[in-house]
């Protein structure tokens, strides 16, 4: 109180210059850096307020504070582009996968253009380096054996000749009988779900009625990780301001062991599976969505490692 005092009363002019980092920003050493990132907003739809209030508007009002106390910050976000939602929408629109992409894209732009959100970086993830860092992850992931493959069964739909992944089917969850699960999970009581585990399952597009079908796919070897995860979150969880409800979550996942989790898809939108074998399937949006934080730094600035390879700073 008495340090606020006395800054009061010396005046505005006494305080120290704003600083004006370089473009573009990096981290400088001697200074806090502060890495900024909102939740990719998806790009099938036109933002609301809801949308805007929700993880938007929270970030810049804490990159706006970072930037008043003279912290050297970057702020970055884009729209999340691949999955089974863009095809959904390119159909339902007439549009190809690509055109959605790029209309929603801008749209989103405008509105926080209008809003004057401070993002240093509004990018997207259907980009080169979107690619070539999710590759290069799985690439990492396959030669330190945290990768398996499985035979799985799948919905097929006939009528469109094509296995429904994701949000191309729906159906009753099996665990609490919501009926508009979707084929990866359920957005009622949060379950991670197997599309062929779904009751009354129905084609999103045709409405028909699916077969089950055996394909083969990549998983990541969760329980491998297992050991290390628990001990990371032990530490994490007596340091760290987690939310209630997200400590829940994430001991109910630990406590009944982790699985292992498919991370491809039999589709032609995303990011290709560099892989003899799986070159006809694609990235499951789960595992390539995170990864755009990463490549929409890196579009921002090719010096992108320097803020997510640099803990010292």
């Amino acid at each position: 109180i008495a340090a606020a005092a006395d800054a009061w009363a010396r005046g505005a002019a006494a305080l120290p210059k704003p600083w004006q980092p370089q473009k573009p920003v990096l981290p400088v050493e001697g200074m806090r850096n502060v890495l900024i990132t909102s939740a990719l907003p998806y790009v099938n739809n036109v933002p609301h307020l809801g949308n805007i209030i929700g993880c938007v508007l929270s970030a810049d009002t804490f990159a706006r504070y970072c930037r008043l106390r003279n912290w050297n910050t970057l702020y970055v976000c884009g729209t999340d582009e691949y999955g089974t939602a863009t095809e959904t929408k390119a159909v339902e629109e007439g549009l190809t996968p690509q055109e959605i992409c790029d209309k929603y894209n801008a749209i989103h732009t405008d509105i926080y253009r209008w809003f004057d959100i401070s993002f240093d970086c509004f990018g997207r993830t259907t980009t080169q380096s979107q690619t070539t860092i999710a590759q290069d992850i799985f690439q990492r992931l396959l030669a330190r054996g945290f990768l398996l493959q499985d035979t799985v069964e799948q919905l097929r739909c006939e009528g469109c000749q094509r296995f429904l992944a994701d949000r191309f089917v729906e159906g009753t969850c099996p665990f609490c009988n919501y009926e508009e699960a979707r084929g990866d999970q359920c957005d009622k009581c949060g379950k991670l779900i197997n599309a062929v585990e779904l009751k009354s399952p129905q084609c999103k597009l045709c409405r028909g009625v699916p077969i089950v079908k055996p394909t083969h796919h990549l998983f990541l070897d969760l329980p491998k990780l297992e050991q290390q995860l628990e001990a990371w979150l032990e530490q994490s969880w007596a340091t760290g301001d987690w939310t209630a409800n997200a400590r829940y979550i994430t001991r109910s996942w630990i406590r009944d062991g982790l699985k292992p989790r498919c991370i491809t898809r039999d589709l032609k939108w995303g990011t290709p599976v560099p892989l003899d074998g799986f070159r006809d399937k694609v990235f499951y949006v789960w595992f390539d969505a995170p990864i755009g934080y990463l490549s929409i730094t890196a579009n921002y600035t090719d010096q992108w490692e320097r803020w997510w390879k640099n803990p010292q700073q």
